[in-house]
């Protein structure tokens, strides 16, 4: 391709060479931009759907929070570390509890106090003096019903010498009575009675033992019925009809 010059007059024409430059179809170079710029676009609307998506399950995320350790009912309010105090009854007092600890759960139904670190009770009279040493490694006073129930190594030890072993034993103070329904040792200096059911007063000198064996000086067995130390006549042991009681020396 030339490009010619009209120079004035008189003047000859002078050609003046062009260099012509390869050029890329339009239609192709416009359709390369347009699909370049479709793949950015739809980039950063992927990008955009991401950190949307990213930032509503952030905002939504439930929080995983670990349930109560105990329920409502079951929470003590008050606990005491340490203990060694006397308890009364109408003015008189009756016990002294030593104990490592003591919670007391007026929510549960029914309310009651909870002794799980073990259980030392001295039994007094009414003047002071100690009757009995009870022990147990567990121990719950239902305070409404007035009931203690003594559990794992439950221990009796009063002034006269008697020694109780069994792994329950429950304390009814409205009845005035001691029973357990677990198999019991029962020993005095006299004799050594063991029996699957238990049943005594307070003082731990009227007791009945019932599917028993035991054990007796031989003057207890041509005796009569032995005397309780009240003065009144009581069976020392009972026992289901048609059933031999074994006896041992």
């Amino acid at each position: 391709m030339e490009i010619r010059i009209k120079p004035a007059a008189n003047d000859d024409i002078i050609p003046l060479p062009v260099y012509s430059l390869p050029l890329r179809r339009a239609g192709r170079g416009h359709g390369f931009f347009r699909v370049s710029c479709a793949v950015r676009h739809l980039t950063i609307i992927i990008f955009c759907l991401l950190i949307s998506v990213v930032t509503i399950s952030c905002s939504q995320e439930k929080e995983h929070t670990a349930p109560a350790i105990n329920p409502k009912d079951s929470v003590a309010v008050m606990t005491t570390y340490g203990v060694n105090t006397l308890i009364s009854d109408s003015g008189v007092i009756k016990y002294r509890i030593i104990t490592e600890q003591w919670e007391v759960n007026p929510n549960t139904n029914p309310s009651k106090w909870l002794f799980t670190k073990g259980l030392h009770l001295q039994q007094f009279d009414q003047k002071l003096h100690v009757q009995a040493h009870i022990e147990a490694d567990t121990a719950y006073y239902y305070d409404t019903k007035r009931l203690w129930e003594l559990r794992g190594r439950v221990r009796i030890h009063t002034k006269n010498q008697l020694q109780f072993k069994s792994e329950e034993l429950f304390w009814d103070e409205n009845q005035h009575q001691l029973y357990s329904n677990k198999f019991s040792q029962l020993n005095t200096p006299e004799r050594q009675l063991q029996g699957t059911h238990f049943v005594s007063n307070e003082q731990m000198t009227k007791y009945h033992v019932t599917n028993t064996k035991a054990a007796f000086e031989r003057g207890d067995i041509d005796s009569k019925p032995a005397v309780s130390e009240d003065g009144s006549a009581e069976e020392m042991i009972s026992r289901p009809p048609k059933q031999p009681m074994p006896l041992t020396r």
